[in-house]
This record gives C-alpha cells, structure tokens and sequence, in this order.
C-alpha cells in the first residue's frame, strides 16, 4: 500500500484553516464563507461605521542575544463603531466555541488586545437567524 493511499483526510481545527477566501462585490476579501456571511447579514446594513480586518501589533519584534522573536499582530474580521468612530464591537467570526474554533493561540492574541487596547474581543458563531457571542479576553 502507497503512503499517498495510507493518508487520512484531515479535518480542519483552528490552527489549519482550510476556509475559502471569498471575494466580495463591494470589494473585500473575506477568510471564510461564515465571515462573509456575517457581513453581509449582520455589519454590512447595520447603520454603523466598521473597518474589515484592520492590523494591530500586539508585541514588537524583539532581539535577544542576535537572534529575534517575530512581533505579535492581530488581526480581527471586524470593528464596528459609532457615529464618533468609538469601537462597539470587536468581533471575530469562528466555528464554534470549542478548541476546534477557538484554540489557545486565539484565546491569547484576544487577552493581549483587550490588555493592550483596553477592549474586549467578541468571538461569534453564526446560526440560521442570529449569531451567539462569548467576550474573550
């Protein structure tokens, strides 16, 4: 038996994202049909002003002893703000609120951003009519 036959099909966790990039007409590219999705239902007509995966450095890159430790950035699918441009929401479309959606790496970048800008980040999984919300960090 070949190795190629021997290779199980992996499921997708939240290390390994497998989503789609998704183009949308207005112009973004979305990491997933659910972002795009939430977007489209949710943000996109909801009267309130938003930024799509806007940059956030969270740790500089650091050098030690010559050798450097890459910076720490996030970057959340959306914030959305009021009419001053104060953030409402800062809101992270996942796949569950499980490990396979949720792992530790994301549970640490979204401690780190709440720490460092004072705003806590909403993990959202979409259902048929509404979404559900946890705040993390």
């Amino acid at each position: 038996m070949s190795s190629s036959s021997k290779t199980k099909k992996r499921s997708p966790t939240a290390m390994n994202k497998w989503g789609r990039k998704i183009q949308c007409s207005d112009g973004y590219t979305f990491d997933s049909e659910k972002e795009h999705d939430f977007y489209h239902r949710f943000v996109k007509h909801s009267g309130y002003e938003f930024e799509i995966h806007p940059h956030f450095k969270l740790a500089p890159l650091t050098e030690i002893n010559g050798g450097k430790i890459t910076s720490i950035v996030y970057t959340p699918d959306f914030i959305v703000k009021d009419q001053h441009g104060n953030w409402l929401h800062v809101i992270d479309v996942k796949n569950s609120f499980g490990q396979y959606g949720i792992d530790q790496v994301n549970k640490l970048r979204f401690r780190l951003f709440a720490a460092k800008y004072g705003h806590p980040v909403e993990a959202v999984v979409i259902r048929a009519h509404d979404f559900k919300v946890i705040t993390q960090g």
